[in-house]
């Protein structure tokens, strides 16, 4: 049973945009694919019968396209061109076998790296009030600079980092990550990066891909110290995880110390995953959720961005996400202590 939070009684109702559309429906690879594009309605239709929508504390908004020379801060433009051109033949596929192009890929992939983004300039600026934000289409943890990688074809939260830093002149970040999966495509492309702390729950890599993500990996050079990689067995629990999870929030408060946190709350580490080993419940994000929540408002003037990321049992990524989007928008009670 997961432990609740300790509490000083601290009023952190806030704003949460919620980014929804057809437009994200468009990331999908067909029917028979694990990431299929109903991915995005199963969440939607959970979060409608939760009220949500009707919540006076959340905003919703419509997806956006990224421009091309955005994605190119992250993304090299020989990359680009190819998925510009597999996205009108759409046959084939971006890697080496996972995922596949379609028609449009390059459009649909724009929109998923647009929404993270429009998502980021939200809570950066505070429009309508939003210090809070989830795209649950969001999360493209694997992708690379140069190649598409494990159902992801543009790292979303890559660009984000990049315009963080570029646009608004955030310096200290810190992505976490708890889907099943290692964040790969995040941390070899920032292992170097001293302000950018990573933290990441996942199965080990010896029974899931990527295969990556040692408890060894903890940053290069001037970075050494600042990532945080914790692999655990499959078929582990809501138990495991609260253990592992108590060591990212240390990470966080005492290390990171950030100016925004970015969640990758990937719900494919739920028991029942079709293409995982553990046995998670939705306690585990709702869990990871309220605790971040509470680290964005005592280090970060609340400011968090949530991504939906991997999770292929539709009422699993209904449960987990909509779980995540309550803990931004309820009443906390919780001990605020510097």
């Amino acid at each position: 049973m997961l432990i609740s939070m300790p509490g000083n009684f601290m009023n952190m109702g806030c704003s949460t945009v919620v980014l929804f559309g057809e437009e994200l429906a468009k990331y999908g690879f067909g029917e028979a694919h694990p990431m299929g594009s109903d991915r995005i309605y199963a969440f939607w239709s959970k979060f409608q019968t939760e009220n949500l929508d009707k919540s006076d504390q959340i905003v919703i908004e419509r997806p956006s396209l990224a421009d091309e020379k955005v994605i190119l801060t992250f993304h090299n433009a020989n990359y680009i061109d190819l998925v510009k051109k597999a996205s009108k033949h759409g046959t084939g596929f971006l890697d080496s076998g996972d995922t596949p192009a379609f028609n449009g890929v390059f459009e649909a992939s724009s929109y998923v790296v647009g929404s993270t983004l429009k998502a980021l300039d939200m809570v950066i600026r505070r429009k309508d009030g939003v210090q809070h934000a989830f795209n649950p289409i969001g999360g493209l943890h694997h992708s690379r600079k140069n190649s598409a990688s494990g159902f992801c074809v543009f790292n979303d939260i890559g660009v984000a980092i990049m315009e963080a830093r570029e646009k608004y002149g955030i310096k200290r970040i810190a992505y976490v990550d708890i889907d099943a999966h290692h964040g790969d495509g995040i941390y070899y492309e920032f292992e170097d990066d001293p302000f950018l702390f990573f933290a990441d729950i996942h199965e080990d890599g010896r029974f899931l891909y990527p295969g990556t993500g040692s408890e060894l990996e903890t940053g290069l050079g001037n970075a050494e110290g600042t990532k945080l990689n914790i692999p655990i067995a499959p078929n582990s629990t809501d138990d495991d995880f609260t253990s592992a999870f108590n060591k990212v929030e240390k990470f966080i408060n005492d290390i990171a110390k950030p100016e925004l946190i970015i969640l990758q709350c990937g719900a494919d580490s739920l028991n029942g995953d079709p293409i995982t080993h553990l046995r998670y419940t939705a306690n585990a994000h709702e869990y990871a959720a309220n605790s971040l929540h509470r680290l964005a408002h005592r280090h970060c003037n609340g400011r968090i961005v949530a991504l939906g990321g991997g999770g292929y049992n539709r009422a699993n990524i209904a449960d987990a996400w909509t779980r995540v989007v309550k803990s931004f928008v309820k009443t906390t009670t919780m001990t605020e202590t510097q």
